[in-house]
């Protein structure tokens, strides 16, 4: 590409970037938690949420100094609770010293290309390219290439591109104006008439890319679990595996319910290709190792959303 590219990407997000909380500061600390958070969620749903966290844990030392437990309680609603232990974990193992090169970045927990490059090139503008959905599509119709780029030959392309653009210097500000024009501009229906770099683009067909695999089929999944009270106190367990190890739910149900049995209620969520119906039913009594609480002390207690909605509905 041009440098003309380079030059008019830059002017225009210089104009129209979004005024997001992680792009007025430098430090990988803050940059690192908003990394985290914005894998796999909207930016308007992890803006509230990277405000509460860096007043509770303005520094990576109070981060990993924190409870597992404090730690998932405020990241529940933002759901894939292993980004928020890996997160803590990165903290514990960064102590005093954040990683200034691409090699220790990856070595921490959580850490794939994007991440790790994300951090270094947004705190101190490396010169390393990332690529995340935005700029895979980006680019996929910068240079109109036709191949899936979700499989190792396409992706392998993709990040070949995106070290191809980068620029000799403020690879930072270039790195986060592609995924600004992705987020804006070149979506999944594109504006093209108002893309910056539009006479640049080699895209016959912009609608039709970027071409991808067929999606996985999504599996229908079951889950039973027992709503045990005793008086205003409620049961709950806490789990030991993912995907919620370390948060509190209903007790799971080990058996198959009693053919007349029905759930008092149910609620469907998604997570990663599974379609799952929780199925609540009632109990007496089970030998699941359980813990009672009272009312309020559910409030700041780690719930997956899931059974917070089922735990609200119980009253």
């Amino acid at each position: 590409m041009p440098p003309a590219f380079t030059a008019q990407l830059r002017d225009w997000f210089r104009a129209h970037a979004r005024d997001l909380p992680w792009r007025r500061t430098k430090d990988p600390y803050a940059i690192m938690v908003s990394e985290f958070m914005l894998q796999q969620t909207q930016v308007a749903t992890v803006i509230p949420y990277f405000n509460r966290w860096m007043e509770r844990f303005p520094s990576v030392q109070t981060l990993a100094a924190a409870s597992e437990q404090d730690v998932l309680s405020l990241w529940q609603g933002l759901g894939y609770y292993s980004r928020a232990r890996n997160l803590h974990r990165a903290a514990q193992e960064i102590g005093d010293h954040f990683p200034d090169n691409l090699a220790d970045m990856k070595r921490l927990p959580g850490m794939g290309d994007y991440t790790a490059g994300a951090i270094l090139t947004f705190s101190a503008n490396a010169r390393v390219p990332i690529v995340d959905a935005n700029i895979a599509r980006v680019l996929a119709r910068l240079f109109n290439f036709q191949q899936p780029i979700d499989d190792a030959a396409g992706r392998a392309k993709i990040w070949a591109f995106a070290a191809q653009l980068l620029p000799k210097t403020d690879a930072g500000e270039h790195n986060a104006a592609l995924m600004e024009l992705g987020a804006l501009i070149c979506t999944q229906r594109p504006k093209c008439d108002e893309c910056p770099v539009r006479t640049h683009c080699l895209a016959e067909d912009p609608q039709q890319l970027p071409v991808k695999t067929p999606k996985t089929v999504t599996t229908q999944k079951v889950e039973r679990a027992l709503h045990l009270t005793n008086g205003p106190l409620t049961a709950l367990v806490q789990r030991t595996q993912n995907p919620w190890q370390g948060m509190w739910t209903l007790p799971p149900m080990t058996h198959e319910p009693e053919v007349l049995e029905m759930p008092i209620i149910s609620h469907k969520y998604g997570i990663t290709r599974y379609r799952v119906t929780l199925e609540i039913y009632p109990a007496k009594s089970t030998t699941t190792d359980i813990r009672w609480f009272a009312p309020a002390e559910l409030i700041g207690l780690p719930i997956p959303a899931p059974h917070r909605r089922v735990l609200e509905a119980l009253g």
